[in-house]
């Protein structure tokens, strides 16, 4: 099996490089592309003319999109660089995949919803994005399905790792440099490890490949998220009380808790950033762990 792995420098496009490997010939990109026995490998998703000779080369058997744009507030003021990158290139990678009779792995957000009420989200419930960037990962999701090629969407929230910059460790940062931190407390969601996005992905593209009788019935939109629910203020607290439990001293004394309203951005976020995770673990046999299982990794890795 071939694999073509897109934005394999981000967060889980790294993880997806040690999960993926096992499993057959990994050709792995980033967005300078490299030069091989094949010739010039794109890998910039803003290059779609690009991407279509790249994909035309490797003719992979299965083509793993980690990239994406990301920046959400920024999103607001580069609406065509983020649609082309969020939508236009999956979409491209879609039809290449259809043609080619490869699988599809692509990955997206649970800001394709509007983040009201209180209950996880289903695959199946309305979609209805605040910003500009959930609207172009949608309009990707929307451009894989109309191409009918075999697809794999994974849904997910939160997202962190152990490589770069991530939530905890920029509260860890603070919290040893300044006595009072407010944090907001009614955005709800579940942090997900991009060690546990890479590990199913493995999991799931290897079931898919194996039951090629029954595989193109398992395309489909999944969410992938830990079990559990926190606020950002929860997340903030659980990690400094592991942190101290672990036997660091903090400087933090007071975590406020504020509304999102305190703290206006360019893009609006959403309340509720539950996921319900019980399609992709029926269909494919899994059990989630609980959120506090990855972080509390992630921060014995730290220190």
């Amino acid at each position: 099996m071939r694999i073509l792995l897109l934005g394999k420098n981000g967060q889980v496009g790294w993880e997806l490089q040690r999960a993926l490997a096992p499993l057959g010939e990994l050709i792995a990109l980033d967005k300078a592309g490299e030069e091989g026995p094949l010739g010039f490998l794109c890998g910039d998703l803003s290059d779609l003319d690009g991407l279509v000779r790249t994909v035309r080369l490797v003719a992979p058997d299965v083509i793993v999109n980690a990239a994406a744009y990301t920046a959400v507030d920024k999103a607001e003021s580069e609406q065509e660089q983020a649609r082309r990158i969020n939508a236009e290139a999956p979409g491209v990678l879609a039809r290449e995949a259809k043609t080619l009779g490869a699988w599809l792995v692509h990955y997206s957000t649970d800001y394709v919803f509007d983040g009201s009420g209180h209950l996880p989200w289903t695959e199946t419930d309305p979609v209805a994005p605040l910003n500009v960037y959930g609207a172009t990962k949608l309009e990707g999701e929307q451009l894989i399905l109309q191409s009918a090629c075999k697809y794999l969407i994974f849904r997910t929230s939160w997202v962190y790792a152990m490589r770069g910059v991530n939530f905890a460790k920029t509260m860890l940062h603070l919290a040893r440099e300044r006595t009072a931190l407010s944090v907001i407390n009614d955005q709800t969601g579940a942090p997900t490890g991009a060690d546990l996005l890479a590990d199913v992905t493995a999991h799931v593209v290897r079931s898919v490949v194996a039951r090629p009788g029954v595989s193109r019935e398992l395309s489909g939109i999944y969410h992938l998220a830990p079990k559990g629910e926190v606020t950002w203020w929860g997340y903030a607290s659980f990690v400094f009380a592991q942190t101290r439990a672990a036997g660091e001293s903090l400087m933090v004394e007071t975590v406020s808790p504020i509304p999102t309203t305190a703290y206006p951005t360019p893009a609006r976020r959403p309340h509720n950033s539950r996921l319900n995770t019980g399609k992709l673990e029926s269909v494919f046999a899994l059990r989630m762990p609980e959120w506090q299982d990855g972080v509390c990794r992630m921060l014995t890795e730290l220190r």
